[in-house]
Formats: C-alpha cells, sequence, structure tokens
C-alpha cells in the first residue's frame, strides 16, 4: 500500500525536490513511507532514523520525513546539528504548510513543499561545502 501512494512521476518529483534541496548544503534529507505506525509517531520515526543510519551524517544535519499512510501519522525528524540551528517551531511551520496540501490529498505535493523549504534552512545554516559528499541515499524508503 505505501508503495502504491505515489505515482513513478510522483515519486521522481519527491526525489528530485530531496537532490534540489540538497543542491545547496551539506545536508541529508530522507523519506520513509510505510503502511502503519504501531507506535507514537515520534518514536517510530527515530527508529526509522537509526535504521536508515542517519544519525551517522559528519555535522549531525539529517532530516526524515516519515509517512504512515494507513494510520495517517507523520513526522519530520531533525538531527541534532539542525535542530541546535533552526528556529523554534521551525519543524512545526514545515508540518502545517505539508498538512494544508495533505488534506487536499496531495501527499506528493506536500512532501515536496516541505523537502524543498526544509532545504531552505540547511542552505542558511549548512552550506554546501566544496568537498561535500552525499552521505546518505536520495531515493524514498519504504517500509
Amino acid at each position: 500500500m505505501a508503495k502504491n501512494l505515489f505515482t513513478e512521476d510522483q515519486k521522481t518529483e519527491i526525489v528530485n525536490a530531496i537532490k534540489e534541496a540538497e543542491l545547496n548544503t551539506s545536508g541529508e534529507i530522507r523519506v520513509h513511507i510505510e503502511k502503519s505506525c504501531p507506535e507514537d509517531v515520534m518514536d517510530r520515526a527515530a527508529f526509522i532514523f537509526e535504521k536508515l543510519k542517519m544519525h551517522k551524517t559528519e555535522l549531525r544535519n539529517g532530516v526524515l520525513f516519515y509517512l504512515a499512510v494507513k494510520d495517517r501519522k507523520f513526522a519530520i525528524l531533525g538531527d541534532a546539528g539542525i535542530n541546535a540551528q533552526v528556529p523554534e517551531g521551525f519543524w512545526d511551520e514545515i508540518k502545517e504548510l505539508m498538512l494544508h496540501r495533505f488534506r487536499e490529498g496531495d501527499f506528493s505535493g506536500g512532501l515536496t513543499q516541505g523537502i524543498l523549504r526544509s532545504g531552505e534552512q540547511l542552505k542558511a545554516h549548512f552550506p554546501y561545502q566544496k568537498d561535500d559528499v552525499n552521505e546518505l541515499k536520495d531515493d524514498i524508503s519504504f517500509g
């Protein structure tokens, strides 16, 4: 079910948003989608964050967008490095932006918008370095 939430074009749009957001930053963004979330959404996002080894980035500046389709839950989880830099309430602003699109049934648009907005903050606090390497995959992971 999670894999079927998006068309191939929508998946490409999301991956392209990740690549665009990461273009000007050393930050890393991942998207994980699964059918259901059997526990607290933030606990589950933290588990997935670690499972995807997102805590291993050099500057601790990874951001996970987590969606549980059937349970209609989602979370945005930033690592310690990025959370120390972004303004208070920043993730809540992005969640509200995404939620507006999600309520209209536009999940790919909501995700894309949230990813690009996160990329702006990552760029401001973690600018691209000429020796920067892509530390994490840009593809969507599915549970």
